[in-house]
């Protein structure tokens, strides 16, 4: 019998060997298993990580939607002279915009009786018009008022907390106020809420308000001063470049803090915890394979016989570990397609399952105030979806090689003497 590699008898073989029989039925079930372990490993490994590519690109998205990617402060105090600073800055190559604002936390209340402490940000009416995260997430009221000078723009979250609504009103009482013989009298003012904003991150929605720039610094009493300039760049990757550049733009004297300083801790744990994920997950997949190499050789142990035979007809040991190859990559491609094919439907209706789940257990799953978003984000990436493939691919090869080795150097004389 002369066999090419491959060919369609060791595929006949194999497809036999595969199928289940009555008195080989507890084989079939380890192959079985072997099958479920690799795809829900490859599933599981598709859906973790696209939640978590998922988690920091939304993160990211608002995080530098809400905020700059630069912030040139005064060394000292509050940044005078900002609007030739900015224009200086403008004048940079890769700066797309250069917004003056202040910053200050205040405690704010409204009709309901618990306060809520706040992160007031002044900026010009033009500038926020220009920031797409909010003018583009209003919920209610609109910017027009805003624009004249007058009112705030707050979160949903924090209207909520609050009890307000557009035209109602908002106080906000800040600790350093004027000094008085009695002590230092708390600042407070009250404004009406103009508009409500969501930009599906709690932090942000909870805690922000936006009042216009001249109003802040009568509020916060800077004069002509103001916090420090925010900048926007075209690439926010290429912040630590262009820091150096922007300070020497600023021609003052002056501190830049970039996104990347501020929230690398929280980006940095992000990148670990998704790498030890992927490890530990990575085990699922590697179990299976053991499932299949212990089914693998229990399979050449009952089919001793059978090899027996084929070898006196002339099959080839060559033949025989390609039979027992191709039963064990069959299993692994097999399983390495329903796994992706699952793990691509799951991440697609993510949100959707999320709300059926917490429905059905009466629990708020991933709930915004400990996650930070509103909706359970998913992200595939392709490349990693390839990656997990070829190792879900390359461990299952692996798994069918000591198997296959056995049935090949397996003796046609031993296994037929007591026949």
């Amino acid at each position: 019998m002369t066999l090419t590699p491959f060919s369609a008898f060791e595929w006949m073989v194999a497809g036999r060997y595969l199928r289940s029989r009555r008195r080989e039925g507890f084989v079939s079930v380890i192959t079985a298993i072997s099958f479920i372990g690799i795809a829900l490993g490859v599933a599981t490994l598709i859906i973790v990580m696209s939640v978590m590519n998922g988690f920091r690109i939304d993160l990211m998205s608002r995080i530098l939607g809400v905020n700059g990617h630069m912030v040139v402060q005064g060394l000292g105090g509050p940044l005078e002279n900002f609007d030739a600073i900015a224009a200086r800055i403008r004048e940079v190559d890769g700066v797309v915009r250069a917004v003056p604002i202040i910053e200050g936390q205040v405690m704010a209340t409204g009709r309901e009786a618990a306060g809520s402490g706040v992160l007031v940000r002044g900026i010009r009416q033009q500038d926020l018009l220009a920031q797409g995260m909010i003018a583009g997430h209003i919920l209610s009221g609109t910017l027009d008022r805003f624009t004249r000078g007058e009112g705030l723009v707050i979160g949903v979250r924090l209207a909520q907390k609050l009890g307000v609504r557009v035209e109602d009103m908002v106080t906000l009482l800040s600790p350093r106020g004027a000094a008085t013989p009695f002590g230092t009298a708390p600042r407070v003012r009250a404004y009406p809420v103009v508009a409500v904003f969501e930009v599906g991150m709690s932090e942000y929605d909870s805690t922000f308000v936006f009042l216009p720039l001249d109003s802040a610094q009568k509020y916060f009493r800077l004069g002509a001063a103001v916090s420090g300039v925010e900048i926007m760049v075209s690439d926010p990757d290429q912040v630590p470049r262009l820091r150096e550049t922007v300070t020497r733009a600023a021609a003052a004297n002056v501190h830049v803090v970039d996104w990347q300083e501020v929230n690398s801790s929280f980006f940095s744990a992000l990148q670990v915890e998704r790498n030890v994920m992927f490890m530990i997950l990575t085990l699922i997949i590697l179990v299976a394979a053991l499932n299949m190499i212990s089914g693998l050789v229990m399979l050449v142990k009952d089919k001793g016989h059978d090899i027996a035979i084929l070898r006196t007809m002339g099959a080839t040991s060559g033949s025989m570990m390609r039979i027992f190859f191709i039963c064990g990559a069959s299993v692994g491609v097999l399983g390495s397609l329903a796994g992706v094919l699952t793990g691509t439907l799951f991440c697609n209706n993510i949100e959707a399952i999320r709300q059926w789940v917490s429905s059905l257990t009466g629990t708020a799953l991933f709930s915004p105030e400990i996650y930070f978003l509103s909706q359970m984000p998913a992200r595939m990436d392709p490349k990693e979806v390839v990656s997990v493939i070829v190792m879900a691919l390359g461990l299952s090869m692996l798994a069918t090689l000591y198997p296959a080795y056995r049935a090949a150097r397996l003796d046609p004389v031993e296994a037929l003497r007591y026949e």
